[in-house]
């Protein structure tokens, strides 16, 4: 096999690892290798550093500042056509490409799409609560825990403030309103109760697989959707809604960054527009373990069929989905405000002080007037 022998760095979950690796096993005529990291990395995880060690990077959109202002990815506007690029705007579920474009160019292909959903045991619980005013009631009879493990804290407040109206317009100087950020940390207290600080250290992944053992977890209000567990006695629905139905979830999944070290050819180039492409994402990539990102995917019946309804069921949430703040130093921001919040939930504590400093931390990550 001639040619350059890439490597890829990509999260060490099926969901991240098994339809890549597969797609790359079959790959004729290109050398790919997919190295894998734990969750807590490809959240953290300085991407400069990642891009001087690995040809592709997975990385999410709070990433693309930092990534920007190390220069160590190269556009999507440098590798693939506009029109081409129109098309996938065109054919993703929610703001999944929108979510990596910053300071005027993509940063990486949505090979997958997420965001926060509600997750329950469905041995325990019929039909779950639509809206956020029923949450408080409805966990006096029943085990509700909120996701609050690493970044998870303040990606929850933020979904709660957009479901209670908020609109974050960039670019702007402050993180929230404050009347909103009260009503929201007043939602979160209420639901900090034993269950919740039990289970302060689950991420997602650990939080899911809880629900689905019966370990005491019946309903998580907000929590990245996975597949994987859809099928396994996790049922899945739109997060809950704020007043006027509307619905408040902050977009994760993940895309493909090209580093600059990478020697582009067009090999590699037809490999990113398969993996692209709709028969791949409604096909090859559910198939193995994958959570696509084009909406046909998402609406496709025999995908649904095979998932549970997982996408069907959580799509109305993925499109209204809000994005994160991606300037450089968004990572610093996320993990120290959600260090803060965590800590204050846990115990107990008045909002006012607490948000103050939620406002600080993000005046100092953040320069003023800089993108969002």
């Amino acid at each position: 096999m001639s040619g350059p022998e890439y490597r890829g760095l990509t999260w060490d979950h099926p969901r991240g690892h098994n339809a890549l690796a597969a797609a790359a096993a079959q790959a004729g005529g290109l050398s790919l290798t997919w190295d894998k990291h734990p969750l807590e990395g490809f959240e953290s995880h300085p991407i400069g550093d990642l891009c001087a060690r690995y040809d592709l990077v997975v990385l999410d959109h709070p990433h693309v500042g930092e990534a920007v202002a190390a220069d160590c990815l190269v556009p999507i506007e440098d590798l693939f056509g506009a029109d081409e690029i129109a098309g996938w705007r065109n054919a993703v579920a929610g703001p999944s490409l929108a979510s990596y474009h910053y300071a005027g160019r993509h940063w990486a292909l949505p090979l997958d799409a997420a965001t926060q959903v509600m997750a329950y045991r469905r041995e325990a619980i019929a039909l779950p609560p639509l809206e956020w005013a029923q949450l408080p009631a409805f966990a006096e009879d029943h085990a509700v825990a909120l996701s609050l493990a690493g970044p998870h804290a303040i990606l929850s407040f933020q979904s709660i403030c957009g479901a209670l109206g908020f609109e974050a317009v960039a670019p702007r100087d402050a993180f929230m309103d404050r009347a909103i950020a009260r009503e929201a940390y007043a939602l979160m207290a209420a639901l900090t109760g034993e269950l919740t600080r039990r289970a302060q250290a689950l991420n997602p992944i650990a939080m899911l697989g809880a629900i689905e053992r019966g370990e005491g977890i019946d309903l998580c209000p907000l929590i990245y959707g996975y597949v994987n567990y859809a099928t396994r006695g996790v049922g899945f629905a739109n997060a809950p809604a704020g007043p006027g139905g509307r619905i408040g979830s902050t977009l994760g999944g993940t895309g493909i960054g090209v580093s600059k070290r990478c020697q582009v050819t067009p090999a590699l180039l037809g490999h990113l527009r398969w993996l692209m492409s709709e028969p791949v994402q409604c096909g090859f990539i559910p198939q193995q373990d994958g959570q696509p990102a084009l909406r046909p995917a998402w609406q496709d019946d025999a995908v649904n069929i095979a998932t549970g309804g997982f996408f069907a069921a959580t799509l109305a949430t993925v499109e209204a989905a809000l994005l994160r703040p991606r300037h450089d130093g968004a990572i610093a921001f996320q993990t120290a405000a959600s260090t803060r919040l965590r800590a204050a939930l846990l115990d107990g504590a008045a909002a006012d002080p607490v948000l103050d400093d939620l406002e600080i931390l993000y005046r100092m990550h953040h320069p003023a007037g800089a993108e969002t």
